[in-house]
């Protein structure tokens, strides 16, 4: 070949020089590329035997994921963890990671309705037995662990009920079986709560949520030993379940600011709930920083820095009243998600659990006339006196 190479063969590999710099960038860059180049194919080797550091492809996860785990991983006191595109996929690679056809997973009958349509459409389909039990009743969970289990999976806030579970409590009894403790710990957020110093074995979050902040990403995490990660993460391979290096680093941006967003949204949570606990509207307020709230002392004990950022309530008047308290909220907006910086309402019957049967939102107790909110970091004052309005709209009806 010639010294220069023609320009449409310059143009082909315009930019994939390296960079030298002494100065360093601020910010993590986004490793935008689907692929890496090897030097030899001895490289290959070293590099999916793991004997020397490297990326292989997208797919794998790349160095905006790897950051991102690391990250998540020391806030949870965790060994490590994979970075996923969702966090259905978080969980769909934990219980398919772990579990074979003819496994058992004893699961909360009170998780998020999107988790309850995997175990019961896809986990039973392909054989894995579940198991749903009252982790709130520990006899309840001790005499479901009694038959070999696989997997004790759990959230520790309930979505959306707002329950604090045991999670030392579920651990003991995990581990007496030799059950993974698997939780969901989306809602308490590396700020609140840290499950792994209450046993759990794996941590998963919905890095959409509160960890991304801004409801402008999608994302999920699975956090925990290297003996349990990696078949999680070769699940979350072949699957396809990893996100783009641009969703990593949107995660990671929004997560600089969670400990300020959740120290601000559980302040605001907590005015809230004792501001309108004894409305007339209202039926309960489920608010776990409450003194009247069934789990108080569980979560004095689990919580720490606040009790969250989620807040439900049961209206008087059901549906109508429901509709009433929406169609008067302007400010709040009635959005199926959850963790961004502003105010959010959803009414879980008609929307994350609305595919549930009935009867069994009935038994979980969540009801027609329950409404969930995500409090945002407005002024508190701003977010009391808009509830306050639209329920004193439901008394005039």
């Amino acid at each position: 070949m010639s010294d220069q190479p023609k320009p449409g063969s310059r143009i082909a590999h315009a930019g994939e020089e390296a960079i030298e710099s002494l100065t360093e960038p601020l910010v993590a860059p986004i490793y935008q590329t689907t692929v890496y180049s090897y030097p030899d194919i001895a490289a290959v080797d070293d590099v999916y035997e793991r004997r020397e550091p490297g990326y292989i492809y997208s797919r794998y996860g790349m160095p905006n994921h790897r950051l991102l785990e690391s990250v998540l991983a020391d806030l949870e006191g965790m060994d490590t963890g994979v970075a996923t595109a969702t966090g259905m996929s978080a969980i769909t690679s934990v219980i398919f990671g772990l579990l074979s056809a003819g496994d058992r997973i004893v699961a909360s009958n009170q998780v998020y309705g999107g988790t309850r349509n995997l175990l019961d459409q896809d986990v039973q389909r392909l054989g894995i037995e579940v198991s749903y039990v009252d982790a709130l009743d520990l006899e309840a969970v001790r005499a479901a662990l009694d038959r070999p289990a696989s997997m004790l999976y759990v959230e520790g806030i309930t979505n959306p009920t707002i329950n604090v579970l045991d999670l030392t409590a579920l651990s003991n009894l995990a581990r007496e079986c030799g059950a993974p403790f698997v939780v969901d710990s989306t809602f308490a957020t590396p700020i609140h709560c840290s499950p792994a110093q209450h046993g759990a074995d794996i941590v998963i979050h919905s890095t959409t949520k509160f960890i991304g902040g801004h409801n402008d990403v999608a994302g999920g995490i699975v956090l925990g030993s290297e003996q349990l990660i990696d078949p999680i993460r070769q699940l979350a391979i072949r699957f396809g379940g990893v996100g783009g290096p641009f969703d990593a680093w949107l995660v990671l941006r929004g997560m600089k600011t969670l400990a300020l967003r959740m120290r601000q949204s559980s302040a605001n949570a907590m005015a809230l709930a004792g501001a309108i606990q004894a409305h007339r509207a209202v039926d309960r307020v489920r608010y776990p920083g409450l003194s009247n709230h069934p789990q108080h002392a569980t979560a004095r004990r689990l919580l720490r820095d606040g009790f969250g950022s989620m807040l439900s309530i049961d209206l008087h008047g059901g549906r109508q009243a429901v509709e009433t308290v929406v169609r008067r909220l302007e400010m709040i907006k009635f959005a199926e998600t959850l963790g961004g910086l502003g105010t959010t309402v959803v009414h879980p019957a008609t929307t994350s659990h609305r595919s549930v049967e009935p009867e069994v939102r009935e038994d979980l107790g969540i009801g027609d006339g329950l409404l969930r909110f995500s409090i945002g970091i407005e002024e508190p004052e701003d977010l009391i006196e808009e509830v306050t309005t639209a329920l004193d709209a439901v008394r005039r009806q």
